[in-house]
């Protein structure tokens, strides 16, 4: 199968390839795919699929028996053809297929030539024939990957589009490792003869939207456009102009986890026609969601315009069948396969059949199936056939895990809770124990339902859900002892997650809700009665044992609190005990904190956060605790003056929660002696809780007023609250914050500016304008109070500015003005970002307006001839004049057979003809790789790479003449 040359073999095998014979045309299409063969070698099975032209290049098509590959690590390889079938009556499908070693991990570039092109491809240079078709596939070696596979092409190119008809392909590309894909425009590219390793766009190449008459959409409400969907790989030119044959090329990325693993490239070719035939019409068919194990029946419907027979075809991974039809072995998906149900022969339109697939768990994966349906017409010998694409995707999720069950468990401390669940339905193929797949176990607080979709997988925070535990997928048992409070109820689901590549997680379990057992208090109410720096007061209540029957013994009992200072304190010191024997009528659960002498209680600056400790008494007479309250805070109150009003914020810590309920501010006009008036009753949802006063009030009774910054206004709010346990206290829970005052401000403060710059056109005037200036400037405005805002006046501004953007950023002072514009001049380069903040005459700076940036219009020009003669005149190959912003360039010379002539990193090359050594070269054309980096705003911006060809000429083409 495999011929080994030597490189200069290999050339001279090619060389001798007549370009300019006739039956020499016959290439349409082709791209490679690759799979690594199991063991643990990194080899790989390499595979060629070329598509010929069988009309007019069957001489060529039948001398095509070998191909020359390029496999990336410096190895050329003469590979035989072992399989040829006519996919139709003009064009056959080719394999070119062999196994390969690589020697170690590495990213390479497998290639492959052939001699030649289809002639009169119209939007290639002409004779399209004498270009050789190169093609090309990157793959990344690593042992880590696994037997990985690149994608593979199931749809044919085979279809044909007419003239004001939008024509669409999709190559529906299927990964079996389930990594994803993604989808990108290129240009067809070629190989010198002599250098069948390097490929290069092909010079000349024409984007087929452009080219014929006035081309339009088929809408015509705009131009016609050639693009391709990166997520679905929907291919569509809208629409041809010009009949005859055209190539384009796209590529397919390959990723995993993030990383771009590799990518292959589909060089096609498509033909249109000026037929009066229409294309058919696919019915939609919606992407689909389903559990594994489920049946999948698609129905699909086409119809045709101009009532021709129409036959149902379809392509994806999950027929197991490739290009030609062929099943694939081994398998890329597991079986049972899908299938399209349709007559065999053309049917009369409309045509009918239907998608069937079987589902199982070796399907579930993280990435949709893709299926792609086509439906081609039958219009007679005298019109053109065409087709209509309709791509659809199926997603194949882990079944719901079922049976999940909660008991709380007494431990030490009384607080933990045992999870079971059925055994899982869909384990992996490999052993439990070692497959990374898991079961992922989510709680929350309290029981709201959970409204998802059928199809829903995993759990997102917004759902209130957090994780807490994995265990192996053949686990079906799980105990949490995380963080778990009394008082609280909690709601547990799980969900399957597979290991990768493919991936994929479960449907969400349903939810099961339970309670902790209350085998201890549980705090009530921690409210302020007194705001003072010195005798402030505080009451703290608190339930018994709700779980607990005194009857069973433990008397007597003791209850002791605890205070730590701070609304997240945690120097928790005993304050008192009290012994009680939980008999009815009895008021042991409230305790009035006054601090003392020692330790005075200052509610004016500090919140408090008390804890209560539950002691029993052993059958040998010791006191023994049980277990503790979960810590609660007395709410704390803030105050921000502003213009004329006056913003409130206020936080809470406790065991119960402050949200979804509906606060009561309260509001004196005299200070701490004035009576407080509830003045806003504020729905709250999520810390800190907020809200503004600006005198006016909605509640009845209530009297607006305009704040006076002659007064001072004090504040108080009551919050409310309510344990989400069932079984723990019900009702609401009230506590006061302490009473804080303040005054509102009679003048506002400096606002953000809004600046903007005068950004350079980068256009052919404007690049002619900067070619020889050296000293460059930008001009800088903004506007000052923003339309619509109440600002401080600006007595001044600051304008600040950063050379660079990105994480290299770093912002300087350039310039303090009275003005609200600047001309930043005697710059090195017109690159630089830019802010400016007002300043108020008090001196007080404003925060930053927002954030503007000038780019380099970047140009650097490359004649493609120079005559180096030594007559003064064109004797240098260099950039021309305009080559503006360039901080380095790097320069390789190649000639015609890939062999390096000349490099330099001169930015402005200067080469003059000669090698390296210093010998004159010959006439002729020679071929160029310049590397380019310009002095724009990112420095980290990757260089501009550009290649093309430039034509030597000497006096009668002779050296030294």
């Amino acid at each position: 199968m495999l011929t080994r040359y030597t490189f200069w073999l290999g050339i001279g095998v090619l060389l001798l390839l007549p370009p300019t014979w006739t039956y020499a045309t016959h290439v349409r299409a082709g791209e490679i795919t690759t799979r690594r063969i199991p063991g643990s070698a990194l080899r790989y099975q390499i595979t060629l699929t070329a598509y010929f032209d069988e009309r007019n290049g069957r001489l060529a098509a039948d001398d095509a028996n070998e191909v020359a590959f390029c496999l990336g690590d410096g190895t050329t390889l003469n590979v035989r053809r072992i399989s040829r079938n006519n996919i139709n009556p003009n064009t056959s499908v080719n394999i070119y297929q062999f196994e390969y070693t690589y020697q170690g991990p590495g990213v390479y570039q497998i290639s492959a030539i052939i001699i030649n092109r289809n002639d009169q491809t119209i939007n290639l240079r002409q004779p399209s024939l004498d270009i050789p078709f190169w093609i090309r596939t990157t793959i990344q070696v690593n042992a880590g990957l696994g037997l990985n596979s690149t994608p593979v092409l199931l749809n044919p190119p085979l279809d044909s589009a007419r003239i004001g008809q939008r024509f669409c392909h999709n190559p529906a590309a299927f990964d079996s490792d389930g990594d994803s894909l993604a989808y990108r425009m290129a240009v067809p590219q070629e190989a010198n003869p002599g250098a069948i390793c390097r490929g290069f766009n092909i010079n000349g190449y024409r984007d087929p939207s452009i080219v014929g008459p006035n081309p339009r959409n088929e809408a015509n409400t705009g131009p016609a456009s050639l693009s391709i969907n990166a997520r679905t790989g929907d291919l569509c030119w809208d629409s041809p102009a010009q009949a005859g044959q055209y190539n384009i090329a796209f590529i397919v990325e390959e990723w995993r986890d993030g990383v771009l693993i590799g990518e292959i490239t589909r060089d096609m070719q498509i033909f249109v026609s000026d037929s009066r035939n229409n294309r058919p019409l696919l019915d939609p068919i919606p992407d689909l969601c389903r559990e594994a194990g489920s049946l999948i029946e698609v129905p699909i419907r086409a119809t045709d315009p101009d009532g021709q027979r129409l036959e149902l075809t379809a392509f994806g991974g999950i027929f197991n069948r490739n290009p030609e039809g062929v099943p694939y072995n081994p398998p890329i998906v597991p079986p049972p396969f899908g299938a399209l149900i349709s007559v065999a022969q053309p049917q009369t339109s409309p045509a009918n059949g239907q998608i069937r697939w079987q589902t199982a768990c070796a399907h579930i994966r993280q990435e949709e199936y893709d299926v792609l349906v086509r439906a081609v017409d039958f219009p007679g010998r005298t019109a053109t056939q065409l087709a209509a694409l309709q791509s659809f995707r199926i997603r194949i999720v882990g079944p719901r895990p079922q049976g999940l069950r909660a008991t709380p468990q007494a431990t030490a401390t009384g607080r933990a809770i045992r999870l079971s669940w059925n055994p899982y339905t869909c384990l992996p193929p490999t052993s439990p124990s070692t497959d990374s797949t898991r079961m992922l176990v989510y709680r929350r607080e309290g029981c709201a339902p959970l409204q998802s979709g059928t199809c829903t997988t995993g759990l997102s925070p917004s759902t209130g859900y957090a994780l807490i535990g994995t265990v192996p997928i053949g686990t079906n048992t799980f105990t949490d002892t995380t963080g778990l409070r009394r008082g609280i109820q909690y709601s547990y689901r799980i969900v399957a997650r597979y290991a990768l590549p493919a991936g994929g997680e479960s449907v969400v379990s349903d939810g099961v809700c339970v309670d902790l057992p209350l085998l201890a208090p549980l705090i009530t109410q921690v409210t302020v009665d007194s705001t003072d720096n010195q005798r402030g007061q505080i009451t703290v209540r608190w339930t018994r044992p709700i779980g607990l029957n005194p009857a069973d013994g433990g008397a007597p009992f003791q209850y002791r609190v605890f205070r730590a200072t701070g609304l997240t304190g945690t120097d928790f010191t005993q304050i008192t005990a009290i012994t009680s024997s939980l008999q009815p009528g009895v008021a042991d659960t409230v305790f009035v904190d006054r601090g003392t002498a020692a330790q005075p209680l200052n509610t004016q600056a500090n919140a408090y956060r008390y804890r209560i400790d539950f002691f029993q008494t052993s059958p040998q007479g010791a006191l023994t605790r049980v277990d503790a309250t979960e810590p609660a805070a007395s709410p704390r109150l803030t105050l921000n003056p502003a213009l004329r009003q006056i913003e409130l914020t206020w936080a809470t810590n406790t065991p119960w929660s402050n949200d979804n309920q509906t606060h009561v501010v309260f509001r004196s006009r005299r200070g701490t002696a004035g009576p407080l008036v509830e003045v806003a009753r504020v729905p709250v949802q999520g810390q800190p809780y907020r809200y503004t006063d600006t005198g006016n009030s909605t509640l009845a009774g209530v009297q607006s007023l305009s704040l006076s910054v002659d007064s001072n206004y004090c504040y108080r709010v009551l919050t409310v609250g309510r344990y989400t346990s069932t079984t723990a206290v019900r009702g609401l829970l009230l506590n006061y914050s302490q009473i804080a005052c303040a005054s509102p401000l009679d003048t506002t403060r400096p606002c953000a500016p809004r600046l903007s710059l005068d950004s350079l056109a980068c256009d052919p005037a404007t690049q002619q304008a900067l070619c020889n200036q050296t000293s460059f400037s930008n001009n800088l405005r903004w506007q000052y109070p923003p339309a619509g805002q109440s600002c401080e006046p600006a007595d001044r501004y600051n304008l600040y500015y950063s050379r660079l953007a990105g994480p290299a950023q770093s912002f300087s002072l350039v310039t303090t003005t009275p003005t609200t514009s600047f001309r930043h001049q005697s710059l090195t380069t017109v690159a630089g970002c830019y802010y400016v903040t007002a300043v108020s005459r008090r001196g007080i700076e404003g925060p930053a307006s927002n954030t503007v940036c000038q780019d380099v219009c970047p140009q650097f020009v490359l004649p493609n001839v120079f005559t180096p003669n030594n007559d003064g005149r064109n004797d240098l190959w260099q950039p021309g004049s305009c080559s503006v912003f360039v901080v380095s360039v790097e320069t390789v010379i190649y000639n015609r057979w890939g062999g390096r002539v000349f490099s330099t990193s001169d930015p402005q090359i200067r080469w003059d003809g000669r090698n390296s050594a210093g010998q004159e070269q010959p006439s002729g054309l020679y071929y160029y790789e310049v590397v380019v980096r310009f002095g724009g705003l990112d420095p980290s911006a990757p260089p501009v790479v550009l290649k093309g060809w430039v034509q030597l000429f000497r006096e009668n083409g002779v050296v030294g003449g």
